[in-house]
């Protein structure tokens, strides 16, 4: 028995990764009074302090994920009181704020930041391959030829 997913299973493992990475970042907070702060909050925190207000679409091309992932992400930072969301130009567009509660965090969300990077780092020389640049060179495969279209050359019969 393994203390992990099937290596197989690449999907669950992913997952499983991210899920123990996020656990220790989350530690980290709790340890320090924040037990509602996410490490999913980070990246967009970061590019509103770099960039100020921006409407939901744009913090999630910032940030790299998906419009409705970013609208989740800012849902939960606004329950935790770390943004606000003010209408845009039209009435489907939402800006997002940080509040003051976010900027009064900012210095130790900031030295979580360049912690868990120099952490990173420091896994990354474990690894025969940085991480990050692993996962960016799987990325580019899959726009490459996605994996649909690798389970159809596998062989894997066309639907009835």
């Amino acid at each position: 028995m393994t203390d992990g997913p099937d290596r197989e299973a690449v999907g669950t493992l992913l997952r499983h990764v991210l899920e123990v990475l996020d656990a220790d970042v989350a530690a980290v907070y709790v340890e320090r009074g924040l037990a509602d702060y996410r490490p999913r909050f980070s990246p967009p925190l970061r590019v509103l302090v770099a960039d100020g207000p921006l409407p939901i679409r744009d913090l999630a091309r910032r940030v790299g994920v998906t419009h409705s992932a970013a609208s989740q992400t800012v849902a939960q930072m606004a329950r935790a009181g770390l943004v606000e969301l003010t209408p845009g130009a039209d009435a489907r567009q939402r800006i997002v704020h940080l509040t003051d509660r976010a900027r009064e965090l900012l210095p130790v969300i900031e030295a979580e930041w360049a912690a868990t990077t120099a952490a990173m780092r420091e896994l990354d020389a474990e690894l025969p391959v940085p991480l990050a640049d692993l996962l960016h060179e799987v990325l580019a495969a899959m726009r490459r030829r996605p994996m649909r279209q690798r389970i159809a050359d596998a062989g894997l019969p066309p639907p009835a």
